[in-house]
């Protein structure tokens, strides 16, 4: 089977009881939004918080993101540019202009023309989902510790790594890319293929899901990155006055040919806490 390729791209995270990397996006701004439309479950809320209502620089969006602090049971750490699938927006074509903002959020990028952008990513705490890491080789563990071994493998593969990030726009910037983030999801049902340098990477459905209904609008999709159905990636995408959060997740379950992988979603304990740094 075809493993998934595009949101692997970017940062490494080595998860030591699975010795098993996942790579993520790296962070850039500035690109074209789409069409004006609509879609999904939007929430459309009348509070515009003062911190988010402004343009804000590389430097404010920094202290707004999400740490290991903010949120118990996982643990936050930066997104660097090993192994990305490209280096910036502009390197990322996709052959239907339209479905541009959804390859942009599943590589990392922010997805509309931002004036500034960070990310993060954020890993289930393996402590949380598993016991200790085994202190003896296999071959020295007596049966019962090599089924507790055994279990804390099987735990572990039931966690999420999300790439949370916040982009801000100037003007009407930031409504248009949800405008454009919806037309996506609406047009592009039927998958789309995204290509950096000569690596292309096919996309073979997209359906919009529920959303959180966290900040002034909010619109949430899955893609499935291949035509065998798996694996499966959740995104949302929520604006909070000009600044705007997306997050994708992917359940390391993924990568296991016999994993239920259709039982995860966006972390919502993530999507609450980065929408309470927002305010």
């Amino acid at each position: 089977m075809k493993r998934f390729t595009l949101p692997r791209t970017g940062v490494a995270a080595v998860v030591s009881v699975l010795s098993l990397a996942l790579v993520t996006g790296c962070s850039d701004s500035g690109s074209d939004s789409g069409s004006d439309s609509s879609s999904g479950d939007k929430a459309a809320g009348t509070k515009e918080p003062a911190a988010a209502a402004k343009t804000l620089s590389d430097s404010e969006l920094e202290k707004l993101i999400i740490a290991t602090a903010d949120v118990k049971g996982y643990k936050v750490g930066p997104a660097d540019q090993s192994e990305a699938f490209a280096s910036s927006k502009k390197d990322i074509k996709v052959a239907d202009e339209k479905c541009a903002p959804l390859a942009y959020v599943l590589t990392g990028f922010a997805p509309g023309d931002s004036a500034s952008y960070v990310n993060r990513m954020a890993q289930e705490d393996p402590a949380a989902k598993a016991s200790a890491s085994p202190t003896k080789d296999m071959e020295d563990m007596t049966p019962e510790e090599l089924e507790e071994a055994m279990n804390s493998i099987t735990d572990a593969l039931g966690s999420t790594m999300t790439i949370v990030s916040l982009s801000s726009y100037e003007g009407d910037g930031a409504k248009e890319t949800m405008s454009a983030v919806s037309a996506a999801i609406d047009g592009c049902g039927s998958g789309f293929t995204a290509t950096a340098g000569k690596e292309p990477q096919k996309f073979s459905k997209v359906e919009g899901e529920k959303a959180s209904g966290n900040g002034d609008e909010s619109v949430a999709f899955a893609v499935t990155a291949d035509a065998e159905g798996d694996p499966v990636v959740h995104a949302e995408v929520a604006r909070h006055g000009n600044t705007v959060a997306t997050y994708y997740s992917i359940s390391i379950a993924a990568f296991a040919d016999d994993a239920k992988i259709s039982d995860y979603d966006v972390p919502a304990d993530l999507i609450k806490a980065q929408a309470a740094k927002l305010g």
